[in-house]
C-alpha cells in the first residue's frame, strides 16, 4: 500500500562540518554553480531553472545549471559533496536523494546527514498516469485496467530510472491490481516521452511536470495524478482514489542543498533568498502551470521532512524489489 499523509514543509540542517573562518557576508560575488542530478528537460531541472532565474535577479549574479545525471542522481551529489564548501556549488537534491537511494544501492559515496547542509525545500508535484492517446483508447483509469488486463503479452510502463518515484508507483500499481507490467528504464521524462508516443511503452505514472506540454497538446492523456486532492493545472483529472484507487498518494519533493561546511550565513542567505522567490505570486502561477507548486522551508524542517518519509519508501523498495546496483 502506498500512502502518506500530506506533510507540511520539512528537512533538519545537515550537520555542518568545520567551518570557514570567514563566512563571506558578500555572497555571492561570482558565478553560483547549481547541478542537477538528472538530464535537462525533465522536472528536477526544468523547475530548477526557474528558481536559479529569479535567484539571479535577487541576488545579481549569475546562477548557472550544470546538469550531472546518472546512478538515480547519485553522480551529481558526489559532485556536490566534493565540492569546497564556500557557497558557489549548490545541488538541487530530490526526495530520492533524501529518502531512497540509500535503500537502492548497497554502497553510497555520500551520505545525505553527513556530506551535506540543507538550505530549504524548493518545491513539489504528484505523479500523473499518463497514456499515449493514439496508441490507448481508454478514457478513464478503470477502462484503462480492463484494457490492460487483456493484453497478451502484457503492457509496459515507462521512468526515469529504477528506484525513482515514478518506478516505485508504477511497481505498486502493477502488484496491487495484478497487472502483467514490465517497467522500462530511462534516463528522464526527455527519453521516456518518445518512447510512450512511438508506441513502446504503454504508460507511466511519472512527475506531472515533465508531462504538462504532452498533456495539453493531447498526444498523452492524464487518467489520474497521485496528489491527495485534484491538481490546480489539471483540474478535470481525477485523483487516484477518484479513479478507483484508495490508498495511492504521494508527491515528488526537492531542495537546496550545499557541502557540509558550507557557512551559515551563506545557508541563511540563500534560504532568504528562496523565501522570496516563494512568495512571488507570478512564480507560484509559473510553477502551478508546469505542474508543480512552490515550496519553502528553513533548513530544519528540510531534513525532517526527508527523515520522517524514510519509512515509506523503504517499505516501497521492498515491495518492488527494486535494486541500483
Amino acid at each position: 500500500m502506498l500512502s502518506r499523509r500530506r506533510f507540511g514543509a520539512g528537512l533538519i540542517a545537515l550537520s555542518p562540518l568545520a567551518m570557514p573562518a570567514l563566512a563571506q557576508p558578500s555572497w555571492p560575488n561570482r558565478t553560483v554553480r547549481v547541478i542537477v542530478p538528472y538530464p535537462p528537460a525533465g522536472s528536477t531541472d526544468v523547475l530548477t531553472r526557474i528558481i536559479c532565474e529569479q535567484l539571479q535577479q535577487k541576488l545579481g549574479q549569475s546562477f548557472v545549471i550544470e546538469n550531472r545525471p546518472g546512478a538515480g542522481g547519485n553522480i551529481g551529489m558526489d559532485a556536490v559533496a566534493k565540492s569546497t564548501p564556500d557557497g558557489y556549488t549548490i545541488g538541487s537534491a530530490t526526495i530520492g536523494h533524501f529518502s531512497i537511494n540509500q535503500y537502492l544501492y548497497s554502497r553510497m559515496a555520500w551520505d545525505i546527514d553527513r556530506d551535506f547542509v540543507a538550505v530549504g525545500l524548493t518545491w513539489e508535484l504528484p505523479n500523473v498516469l499518463v497514456v499515449p492517446t493514439q496508441y490507448v483508447q481508454a478514457q478513464t483509469l478503470r477502462d484503462f485496467v480492463a484494457w490492460a488486463r487483456e493484453r497478451p503479452r502484457g503492457v509496459s510502463f515507462g521512468s526515469p530510472g529504477v528506484g525513482t518515484t515514478p518506478h516505485l508507483s508504477g511497481e505498486i500499481f502493477r502488484s496491487r491490481l495484478g497487472l502483467d507490467a514490465t517497467h522500462v528504464p530511462f534516463r528522464g521524462a526527455a527519453q521516456t516521452i518518445p518512447a510512450m508516443l512511438s508506441g513502446d511503452v504503454t504508460f507511466a505514472i511519472d512527475n506531472l511536470a515533465s508531462y504538462v506540454p504532452v498533456i495539453q497538446e493531447g498526444r498523452m492523456r492524464a487518467l489520474a495524478v497521485t496528489s491527495a486532492t485534484r491538481w490546480p493545472s489539471l483540474p478535470d483529472v481525477p485523483t487516484m482514489a477518484e479513479a478507483g484507487m484508495p490508498d495511492f498518494v504521494v508527491t515528488s519533493w526537492a531542495a537546496f542543498v550545499m557541502p557540509a561546511g558550507t557557512p551559515p550565513a551563506i545557508v541563511s542567505r540563500l534560504n532568504q533568498a528562496l523565501k522570496t522567490v516563494a512568495e512571488d505570486s507570478a512564480v507560484q502561477q509559473r510553477f502551478l502551470t508546469a505542474g508543480a507548486q512552490i515550496l519553502y522551508s528553513t533548513p530544519e524542517e528540510a531534513v525532517a521532512r526527508g527523515k520522517r518519509e524514510r519509512p515509506m519508501w523503504q517499505e516501497a523498495v521492498r515491495i518492488s524489489g527494486a535494486r541500483a546496483d
